[in-house]
């Protein structure tokens, strides 16, 4: 099967688990959650967390509550993020923003609602009796990454840090924060679930750290400019920091340092490496 099509497949099972998740009732809350999750995203988080569970021996069932569970949070920081209070985007993948299409105090509640289930899904999720232990961890990581230490710190030092006092290493703090932290947890999540060793966590670790420095790379090249076409005051961006050329040279040495990550420790995965490679293409998003 190549890759692609195994990907797709992974994507699948998760469209159709969050539809599950999703479809409990059809009032209003429900409504705006589902408008937040269903428009149109790549779900890189989640994908990212099965392939790393399958490069690990963990059975794709085993880690899909998780994985969505990954794609909730991710998509309820989307949805407070979009606030006018915060970055004021109208649009959200082409679409009007959950806080436009159903005001800001469900937006907000929605929100709300999405990074609560996720919990809660994490807290039912099947496991062996014996596996108690890896619940446990994966909660404890992911809910780090998310927070005050993850991607709630991360998004405070995006509307606090100003461009003036933007260093590489201040830079890199605020991206391994507030992107890098849940594409992390992420593959983590795979290896914990599945088999993988002391010494594999760590590649595992070095891979989601070098991935989320490229994922963010990337999306500030994308990005550039945008800002001032909003009207307002600069965000911490990599290419404002370093320049268009220098930018794209550090968005291929993180990919590749991504890869070398598996490499030194002797993970085959085709799907990883994809997944990191990917993001070396540069068209513009819909």
């Amino acid at each position: 099967m190549k890759v692609e099509e195994s990907i797709g497949q992974k994507k699948s099972a998760v469209e159709r688990e969050l539809e599950s998740i999703l479809s409990q009732e059809d009032s209003l809350l429900f409504q705006a959650m589902r408008h937040a999750v269903f428009s149109g995203g790549k779900r890189f988080r989640p994908i990212l967390a099965l392939s790393s569970g399958e490069c690990f021996g963990a059975p794709a069932d085993l880690v899909l509550p998780f994985a969505c569970a990954l794609e909730l949070i991710h998509n309820y920081s989307l949805v407070h993020d979009d606030l006018p209070s915060i970055d004021n985007d109208d649009f959200r993948r082409g679409k009007p923003s959950c806080h436009k299409a159903y005001g800001e105090d469900i937006a907000i509640l929605a929100g709300d609602s999405l990074l609560t289930m996720a919990f809660e899904i994490l807290a039912k999720a099947p496991l062996r009796e014996n596996s108690r232990v890896k619940r446990e961890q994966i909660i404890m990581e992911i809910s780090q990454s998310a927070g005050v230490k993850g991607m709630v710190g991360g998004q405070l030092m995006d509307i606090t840090v100003s461009q003036d006092a933007l260093t590489e290493e201040t830079y890199h703090e605020l991206i391994l924060k507030k992107t890098g932290s849940l594409i992390i947890a992420s593959v983590k999540t795979g290896a914990i679930l599945g088999a993988a060793d002391a010494s594999e966590l760590e590649a595992a670790v070095k891979y989601g750290r070098n991935l989320g420095l490229a994922f963010q790379i990337r999306d500030d090249i994308l990005d550039s400019g945008q800002d001032a076409k909003k009207g307002r005051l600069p965000r911490p961006n990599y290419v404002s920091l370093f320049g268009l050329k220098d930018s794209e040279r550090r968005l291929r040495n993180f990919v590749e340092a991504a890869k070398n990550a598996l490499d030194e420790a002797s993970l085959e995965s085709e799907e990883l490496r994809y997944l990191a490679t990917k993001l070396l293409e540069l068209e513009k998003r819909s």
